[in-house]
């Protein structure tokens, strides 16, 4: 299982990313030339060695056209930032997004990630100034330069193709930082919109540590939050900042590999015996959509000897929130209980083989010394249907 961990602990904008990620691979050089590939328009990505408090690292910089983004910075009053999110003076619409997007050479995967990373710099600029999405002109991140991180982090991920991406709890930063509305509170409102429900923490730095950029692209890849899990480490990255700070301004990813599974879960239970079996069954779809890992119910016995029903239910640290709120307006029950505890699971994989009956998806499992496959149940009962061979017919067939 190949595991990408994040270090945020100074913060993350896109260009870090770009530059942590871009010094995973054995030839850095092929890749960024793919990147300049991408055809966005008037963009050149350059690759740069960069020292942060005696760590060796690399610096990407976006060039428009003739100027630097670290000219347009030196110019522009409104682009003091203490971290490296880069600006331009123009904005731009959603729909003026999507069509620059449309025209890259990428692939479909990479165009849904930076549309959705987009989609969440939206919703989050909405929210802050009141208005519509369909309303949203961007100023800092609608720009070139900012497309261009997105772009790159979202190619970069594709190429390295990560089973897990592991993020640590992200340093935000303190103070304050100058944008196009003004002097504005660090983390930025937009920033803090994107990262609600996430681990993040400020400090004595004094400064914008991580940008609505990349909050967003943080939040968009993340597998989930937590410390550097147990692996075999294979590459290490580190993406600096512009600016100099007491500590290292840099933003490190590590690449490794771990044989076995285990990841750390919460189990929320609550015993309910005033639900109708329909409302229950409501309740549990909407557990799920909430970001549940698993939901599902035991008969109990409870007080005044009435039948009743425990629901169980597991997530992960950073869904727990809005699992609970799911739980609360859905069912009747007036508390839960919480339980933190750990997981073993197998490797998951899904292939497509070809059958006599036409392609079929199959979930491979492995780890702890086992490996095993099975074809998806849905594949089959569609061929089941259409051929009028049972289940247990087909399964021995293919």
């Amino acid at each position: 299982m190949k595991i990408l961990y994040l270090d945020c602990s100074m913060g993350a904008a896109g260009d870090m990313l770009t530059a942590a990620l871009l010094e995973l691979f054995p030839d850095p050089d092929a890749v960024l030339a793919q990147l300049n590939r991408t055809g966005i328009p008037g963009v050149t990505y350059l690759r740069t060695p960069d020292r942060k408090n005696g760590i060796l690292g690399t610096h990407i910089s976006v060039r428009i056209g003739e100027t630097s983004e670290e000219q347009w910075l030196a110019h522009t009053d409104a682009h003091e930032h203490a971290t490296e999110e880069h600006h331009h003076h123009e904005h731009r619409s959603m729909p003026d997004l999507h069509s620059i997007i449309s025209g890259l050479a990428v692939s479909e995967n990479v165009r849904h990630d930076i549309l959705a990373v987009y989609q969440l710099l939206a919703e989050a600029e909405g929210h802050v100034h009141g208005c519509p999405v369909s309303e949203i002109h961007f100023h800092e991140v609608g720009t070139m330069d900012a497309l261009a991180d997105i772009t790159a982090v979202c190619l970069l991920l594709e190429k390295l193709h990560p089973d897990e991406l592991v993020v640590s709890p992200i340093h935000v930063g303190s103070g304050t930082v100058k944008c196009a509305h003004g002097i504005l509170p660090v983390p930025a409102p937009a920033t803090a919109e994107i990262l609600k429900g996430l681990p993040i923490y400020g400090g004595e730095i004094r400064g914008e540590l991580c940008t609505p950029t990349g909050a967003a692209l943080l939040r968009h890849f993340a597998t989930r939050f937590d410390t550097l899990p147990a692996m075999s480490v294979l590459q290490i990255g580190y993406g600096t900042g512009t600016k100099d700070f007491p500590a290292a301004n840099c933003l490190r990813a590590i690449l490794g590999e771990a044989s076995d599974e285990t990841d750390t879960v919460y189990e929320l239970s609550l015993n309910v015996d005033d639900m109708t079996a329909e409302e229950i069954g409501f309740a549990v779809d909407r557990i799920f959509e909430s970001g549940a890992v698993e939901v599902y119910t035991v008969p109990v016995g409870m007080k005044k000897n009435r039948p009743g029903t425990m629901i169980q239910v597991l997530c992960r640290a950073e869904k727990k929130d809005c699992v609970i709120q799911a739980i609360f307006r859905h069912t009747s029950t007036i508390g839960l209980r919480e339980q933190k505890m750990n997981r073993y699971i197998l490797h998951r994989e899904m292939t497509v083989k070809d059958t006599p009956y036409g392609e079929v998806r199959f979930k491979r499992v492995s780890g702890f010394g086992v490996e095993r496959e099975k074809a998806e149940y849905e594949d089959l009962a569609k061929i089941a249907e259409k051929t009028g061979i049972s289940l247990s017919e087909l399964r021995k067939t293919i």
